[in-house]
């Protein structure tokens, strides 16, 4: 049975964890693999999770089965923190799911069975799982222009020419915010058109937001997709608690669709309920609780907000020290693009060759296509990273 299959190819970013641990030197980078890490390089539980746990020790009595749809108050917690205050807050469902990639398979699925020559347009760059997840799925895929190799920055007049052709057998995937793997994100005005184009051509915007509040902000990062969803009548969004939480290893994510009314979007979700049945029959509860206890508690919920802000500042912190480090030390202006960018990842235009050389010469770890996480770095990394950086420029 098996010995016809291929010998398959390593993960581009998950191999990298293995090769990266495996190395015998003690002066190496993980800048690989997106999670964030604190200033001893370590990837800590958040203090409300902490607590959140206490709680559910002391208070949760069973561990039988929570159903097909994962934690409903989970469910309700999650979209009021995208979507609270739009009118789609009347016209939607959502289910949890296994990560935020357990989302995008889920909807990928709903996408084939309620419309089979659906088409997904994905950024390029996007996410390295977004293409295999929908072709997976069984859909095609088609790519819009998006990052400038030239500026570092959204090329945005190539993205909407592109977008401007979908209609009403495609959906366009865009990212709710800290575009992965570029770091570069669209305005407001951006999504205020891409809306327009929805409204005219007739395609469905479909929102990956894995990483809110690791940019601007919890309400700053959702304002795209709140204005899409209240002029919208249909879209689709998959959300991650692995970031915004540090619930990496817990697969807490969810799939949410939006529609022209109620009735529509429960029968979007009876058919995603089916669909989960004939996969993983249903998500794992801790994580769900825990994001659950967090947003239904004021004081950890503010206790919460006062951690993640402290983590996005030192995001932009981590990025200043960077460029800085390259400007000052180096004389390098190349990279000031980096200080510009949102998020946790950045792209720093290097060739394969070069990713390949500042792993093999100097232990820094990054994916091929030359992104590197800034929530990788920690303080004393920076001079030796930004030495590497200029050398291999």
């Amino acid at each position: 049975m098996f010995a016809h299959l291929p010998t398959p190819q390593q993960d581009p970013i998950l191999s990298l964890s293995v090769a990266y641990r495996n190395d015998p030197r003690t002066e190496k980078v993980d800048l690989g693999i997106g999670v964030y890490k604190n200033n001893l390089g370590e990837t800590p539980i958040m203090l409300a999770i902490q607590q959140a746990q206490q709680l559910l020790l002391e208070t949760q009595t069973t561990k039988s089965y929570v159903g097909l749809a994962g934690c409903e108050e989970f469910n309700t917690s999650i979209t009021n923190l995208l979507l609270s205050g739009t009118s789609a807050m009347g016209r939607v469902s959502a289910i949890q799911t296994p990560g935020a990639s357990g989302a995008l398979r889920m909807l990928g699925d709903l996408m084939k069975v309620a419309k089979p020559d659906t088409t997904v347009w994905l950024s390029n760059p996007s996410y390295v799982n977004h293409q295999p997840v929908m072709e997976a799925a069984g859909l095609k895929v088609k790519h819009y222009r998006y990052f400038s190799t030239e500026t570092k920055q959204v090329d945005i007049g190539a993205m909407l020419e592109d977008i401007s052709t979908a209609g009403p057998n495609d959906v366009v995937l865009l990212h709710g915010c800290c575009h992965n793997p570029t770091g570069a994100d669209i305005d407001f005005e951006a999504w205020k058109t891409i809306t327009a184009l929805s409204q005219k051509n007739g395609f469905i915007p479909f929102v990956d937001i894995a990483y809110q509040g690791f940019g601007d902000g919890l309400d700053e990062d959702a304002q795209g997709l709140r204005f899409m969803a209240d002029n919208l009548e249909e879209m689709m969004i998959t959300t991650s608690c692995s970031k915004n939480f540090g619930l990496y290893r817990e697969r807490t994510g969810a799939a949410i669709v939006v529609g022209k009314n109620q009735t529509d979007v429960n029968n979007a979700k009876g058919k995603l309920l089916q669909l989960a049945r004939a996969t993983y029959t249903m998500p794992p509860d801790h994580g769900a609780a825990l994001v659950k206890t967090v947003l239904n508690s004021d004081p950890l919920t503010d206790i919460w907000k006062q951690e993640l802000v402290s983590m996005r500042l030192r995001l932009v912190n981590l990025r200043k020290q960077l460029c800085n480090e390259l400007r000052t030390v180096h004389n390098s202006q190349q990279f000031d693009f980096i200080e510009s960018h949102k998020g946790m990842f950045t792209v720093l235009g290097f060739s394969q060759t070069q990713m390949t050389q500042l792993r093999e010469q100097y232990g820094i770890y990054g994916v091929g296509d030359g992104r590197i996480n800034i929530a990788g770095l920690t303080e004393k990394d920076i001079p030796y990273v930004a030495n590497a950086i200029a050398t291999i420029s």
